[in-house]
């Protein structure tokens, strides 16, 4: 397959998603993933530590569909009926109408707390944390704290203003007011400032001495929302008319004193607006009284005042019985007037109930007609007596009907208790509804595993380093060999003096193996060579070049090949720290530049058949003296005389001395960094080699780590386990 094709099925093959990749990518971040576990579990386990308990008080309502505690006539009942609704009646209990009244009765518009320390002041209080008893830390409270106050009262602009209190001792205080102002006081005792409108009264102060408390006179507005904010009212079930109030706060005793005011300024305002349209009706007759007492006073003091004049004591038996007819039949119309609108609700006119309804009414009123008749009949003085004995009874009855109509609506208002009741009176949980430790814990273990794994998916797809031999090789690159990491030689560079040789200091290792391998594939691919010369390339420093250089160069030399080592890097070559070799050590700048020959510069390694050719002193003009014509004789000439010639070079994207040194090579060899070189800079070293005639051979993948790599490719593994039970037989 050629690399083109390779590269034209590459991204079909980044759309899949290789879930062993994946999880091999998770496994090589372990680390990450528990630390972070482990990390947020300790803030969970904190913040759960230092976060108060929370109570929830409850309370269960029943609305009823009447109120009244007796059994009233239907007219009084009609006023007493409603319909309750829930959505209604939940709404009333958020109303400013019901917590307003709760935040008045309770004074919730006070504020007193004692000064704590900030973020862990709840470890402080419960002892989890102590603290030490210095000057600067005795105002924070140590769970040691109680104050109450009795009366608190400030000027308009002084609301939500904060009053500090330090105590003192013997139950005194000093008190510095929002203007800067110093005041002292004592327990029980009032402290006022008439000229600020300013009051105070503690009733219980418990602290010792130095401890300090804020106090505040808050917004009737926000004490109000604040109590709205934790108050919750729900129906049970549906339809059910059953409400279930709970409220939520850090004190079980004021959380239930607080729900039950709550209940009750409820319950009161419910009797009172079931109540209202009695005490409406109440209040109208109450005013109409007067006029009618009036009335009446009136209609007796112009009979009166008639009959002594015409000396006529009273109307005799016919006018009486005339009398008593009329009002009896016109009492009889009136009824007759009531039981016709309900009549005319339900039936027509031509029903016979109807018809026999308005045959009584007509048969009345012809009736009185007739009465009437026979009273204007009556002599002058005797009808003139009638008339007024008329008005004054008819006086008589309107102040009797609201005298009776006052005292029925009385008894209506006194009985009435709302189409509400308290089923459940306020109760605080013993147990706190929060904090949940186990949960908070297990929720920051679970973020915790999600936020590592985040970190780790993040730095895969951030770091687009080499990861595996088919990246290369979808490049077009053959991999000769994969050089496992060494922790060791990583630390090489930032030592001072000599530096060790791996294949030496430790032939047995992994990475000794992967030297090995490299150079049993770098002797079949160079049978088609031109010169048995071989140079490695990097795109960038610091991917182990020179490691690769010079291990191989000692495990060729040990299979019995005769290995010459040239350290090209004429700018920063350090190869000759691996040989104890001093800076001013001539090499192949100094053949390059002053013609010196190669036996007075060619050093002896520590292996048989292993010679190093130095630097040199770094010159000022690298490339052009490897431009020269002896640099590529120089390597025919190695060619004749050594069986391996291994050239080290400097980065290719720094500078062009790799590409001309390419070109007088037999190979050119790539050294790529495991999860360090980023594949673009592979594509651009390829590009800028094959673009001025050079091309690569190969590549090497170095600094490999199979922790981090296991499941990930099967070399990994496989490779360890080979090696190991050869090293064990």
């Amino acid at each position: 397959m050629t690399p083109d094709q390779t590269k034209t099925s590459s991204p079909a093959e980044d759309d899949e998603i290789d879930l062993g990749k994946l999880l091999a990518q998770l496994w090589a971040g372990k680390l990450w993933i528990s630390g972070f576990t482990a990390l947020s579990g300790a803030i969970g386990l904190a913040v759960a530590l230092n976060t108060p308990p929370i109570y929830r008080a409850d309370a269960l309502l029943q609305l009823e569909e009447k109120g009244g505690s007796l059994v009233l006539p239907q007219s009084l009942s009609d006023l007493a009926e409603s319909d309750p609704r829930s959505v209604t009646e939940i709404e009333l209990l958020h109303s400013r109408l019901v917590l307003g009244q709760a935040v008045a009765d309770l004074h919730l518009d006070w504020q007193a707390a004692p000064v704590r320390l900030p973020f862990v002041a709840h470890a402080v209080e419960t002892g989890v944390l102590p603290l030490p008893d210095i000057a600067a830390l005795t105002k924070y409270s140590r769970g040691d704290t109680t104050i109450r106050l009795d009366l608190l009262e400030v000027p308009p602009y002084w609301i939500n203003a904060e009053i500090r209190l330090t105590a003192m001792s013997e139950g005194r205080f000093r008190v510095v007011l929002p203007d800067g102002s110093v005041k002292e006081g004592a327990e029980g005792v009032s402290l006022s400032d008439p000229s600020l409108g300013f009051g105070l009264r503690v009733g219980e102060l418990a602290a010792p001495s130095g401890r300090e408390f804020v106090l505040r006179q808050l917004d009737e507005t926000a004490a109000i929302n604040d109590l709205r904010g934790r108050l919750s009212v729900s129906e049970r079930g549906r339809q059910s008319s059953i409400l279930e109030a709970s409220l939520t706060g850090g004190d079980p005793r004021e959380t239930q004193h607080t729900l039950a005011a709550i209940t009750e300024a409820y319950l009161r305002q419910n009797v009172a607006r079931s109540a209202a349209e009695a005490q409406s009706s109440l209040e109208f007759i109450d005013a109409q009284m007067p006029e009618a007492g009036r009335a009446v006073s009136v209609a007796e003091q112009a009979l009166n005042a008639y009959q002594q004049k015409q000396q006529a004591i009273d109307l005799g038996f016919e006018g009486q019985s005339l009398l008593t007819q009329i009002g009896t039949i016109e009492t009889e119309l009136r009824q007759l007037a009531g039981q016709e609108d309900e009549i005319a609700e339900r039936y027509t006119p031509n029903h016979p109930v109807y018809k026999q309804l308005l045959a009584n009414r007509a048969r009345l009123e012809e009736l009185l007609a007739a009465l009437r008749e026979e009273v204007g009949a009556l002599p002058e003085t005797q009808r003139e007596v009638f008339n007024l004995t008329r008005d004054l009874e008819v006086a008589q009855e309107v102040y009797l009907q609201l005298l009776n109509r006052a005292q029925e609506l009385r008894v209506l208002k006194a009985s009435t208790i709302g189409n509400v009741r308290i089923v459940d009176g306020a109760r605080t949980a013993p147990q706190p509804i929060a904090p949940r430790k186990a949960r908070m814990l297990a929720l920051a273990l679970v973020l915790g595993a999600i936020g590592g794994v985040g970190i780790v998916m993040l730095r895969s797809w951030l770091h687009k380093g080499i990861r595996g031999t088919d990246e290369l090789e979808r490049m077009g690159l053959p991999v000769f060999a994969t050089v496992n990491l060494a922790p060791a030689a990583m630390r090489n560079r930032r030592q001072r003096g000599k530096l060790p040789i791996l294949s030496l200091s430790d032939p047995n290792g992994l990475t000794a193996e992967g030297i090995r391998s490299l150079r049993t594939s770098l002797h079949f691919g160079m049978l088609d060579a031109k010169t048995r010369s071989v140079a490695f390339i990097s795109a960038a420093p610091e991917v182990g070049k020179s490691f690769t250089a010079v291990n191989l160069a000692v495990v060729a030399a040990q299979a019995g090949q005769k290995v010459c080592l040239i350290d090209a890097d004429l700018r920063r070559g350090y190869l000759r720290r691996y040989f104890g070799l001093p800076k001013s050590t001539p090499g192949l700048a100094d053949m390059l530049s002053q013609g010196a020959k190669l036996a007075d510069v060619l050093v002896a390694g520590p292996v048989p058949g292993l010679f190093f050719l130095p630097t040199g002193r770094f010159p000022p003009n690298p490339s052009e003296l490897l431009m020269r014509p002896d640099f590529a004789d120089l390597i025919i000439a190695l060619d004749q005389e050594f069986d391996l010639i291994i050239v080290d070079t400097p980065p290719v994207l720094a500078v062009t001395d790799p590409v001309v040194i390419g070109r007088a090579v037999g190979a050119s060899i790539a050294v790529v960094r495991y999860d360090v070189t980023p594949a673009g800079e592979v594509e651009a070293l390829i590009r800028q080699l094959s673009g001025l005639g050079v091309k690569l051979a190969g590549a090497v993948l170095n600094g490999f780590d199979p922790l981090s790599a296991r499941g990930r490719h099967g070399y990994g593994y496989a490779y360890r386990y080979d090696y190991r039970a050869t090293a064990e037989d």
